[in-house]
C-alpha cells in the first residue's frame, strides 16, 4: 500500500511540533488531506471525508505569522466539525480549555430560519494529542468526553465530543504487533516513536497498513528534506519556546522578587510590634529601642 520507507539514516523533523503538525496536516495537496482525513476517522472511529479547512487563521504559506495560527478547524463532508491540535505540554487547566472550545464551536453552528430546528446541530469534536508527561491518572492513552450523568450512568446524548490521546501512555502499545493494533493506535505510535530510529522498523511495518499515515509520512518528508521550509519551522518553534522562556523566566523572577520583599516586609512589620510594645513600656530610651529593633528613632517616634 505505501511506497514510502524510513532509513535510520533520515533525519526527520519532529511532526509533534505544533507548527510541524500543522504545515504536515493543512497543505492544499491530496495528501495532506487524505491523511488529516484518515486521522480523524481513527480518531473519532468512522469514516469521514474532511472536506474544508476553515479560513480562521493566517494562510498555511505565510511563513512568518504561523507562529500565531489557530488549531485545524475543519469540517467534514457530512457538516461535522472538528478541530485537533497537538499539545506539546498541556498546563492543568486543559480540561477547562477543551470544554470552553467544544463549547463554542458546538454553539457556533447557525440554526436560524423556519427550516431548521435543534435537529439540524452537527456534531463537535474538540481533539487534543498531549505529548509529554501522563494527563489523566489512568493508563488509558484514548479518552472521550461527553455530558453524562455520572452517578445514574446515564448519557445525555448530545453531540458535542473531547477526544484525548496521551502519547505518553504507549509503552504496552507499541510492544504488540503492528498487524493487531487499531488504527488510533497506529497513528498514536506513529507521533510518539517516528523520531526514535530504534523503531523504525515498526514504524516502516505501520506504513504497510495506513495509507494516511503514508501520506502524511510523504508531507513529512518533503518539509524535512526542504531546507528552506526545514530552516522556517526550526525558526518559528525557537521563536515559540524562546517566548515561553522570557515568559517563565520573568515570572519566577518576580516570585523571587515578590518573596524577597515579602520577607522585609515581614521583618519590618516584626521589628514596628517589638519596637511598639517596648516604648508602650516606658522603659527604653528611643535610641535604645532603636539599637534593639534596626528602626530610626524617627520611625520610633511616629509609632
Amino acid at each position: 500500500m505505501a511506497n514510502i520507507h524510513f532509513e535510520d539514516s533520515d533525519d526527520l523533523i519532529d511532526i509533534r511540533q505544533d507548527n510541524v503538525f500543522k504545515a504536515v496536516f493543512t497543505r492544499n495537496t491530496p495528501e495532506s488531506q487524505g491523511a488529516l482525513s484518515d486521522l480523524l476517522s481513527a480518531i473519532i472511529g468512522r469514516p469521514l471525508s474532511v472536506i474544508t479547512i476553515t479560513a480562521n487563521e493566517p494562510p498555511i504559506n505565510n511563513i512568518r505569522d504561523r507562529q500565531i495560527r489557530f488549531d485545524i478547524n475543519c469540517k467534514a463532508g457530512n457538516g461535522e466539525l472538528l478541530n485537533v491540535e497537538m499539545t506539546l505540554n498541556p498546563d492543568s487547566f486543559e480540561p477547562l480549555r477543551l470544554e470552553f472550545y467544544v463549547g463554542k464551536l458546538f454553539t457556533g453552528q447557525d440554526i436560524r430560519g423556519i427550516d431548521k430546528d435543534y435537529g439540524d446541530l452537527k456534531q463537535a469534536y474538540q481533539i487534543a494529542l498531549l505529548v509529554k508527561e501522563r494527563f489523566f491518572p489512568d493508563n488509558d492513552f484514548l479518552h472521550t468526553f461527553e455530558y453524562y450523568d455520572p452517578e445514574h450512568r446515564v448519557s445525555l446524548g448530545g453531540k458535542s465530543r473531547i477526544i484525548t490521546l496521551e502519547l505518553s501512555k504507549l509503552e504496552p502499545i507499541v510492544a504488540k504487533p503492528p498487524e493487531t493494533m487499531t488504527a488510533t493506535e497506529h497513528w498514536a505510535v506513529f507521533f510518539r516513536y517516528l523520531d526514535d530510529k530504534t523503531k523504525r522498523q515498526k514504524i516502516n511495518e505501520i506504513l504497510q497498513l495506513e495509507g494516511g499515515i503514508s501520506m502524511a509520512s510523504t508531507v513529512l518528508m518533503t518539509i524535512s528534506k526542504d531546507e528552506v521550509e526545514r530552516a522556517r519551522l526550526m525558526s518559528e518553534y525557537k521563536y515559540e519556546v524562546d517566548t515561553q522562556s522570557k515568559v517563565v523566566h520573568s515570572k519566577r523572577e518576580g516570585m523571587r522578587e515578590g518573596l524577597q520583599k515579602g520577607k522585609w516586609e515581614g521583618e519590618q512589620n516584626k521589628a514596628i510590634a517589638v519596637a511598639k510594645s517596648l516604648k508602650d513600656m516606658g522603659i527604653l530610651t528611643p535610641d535604645q529601642i532603636s539599637a534593639a529593633t534596626g528602626l530610626s528613632p524617627d520611625e520610633i517616634g511616629r509609632l
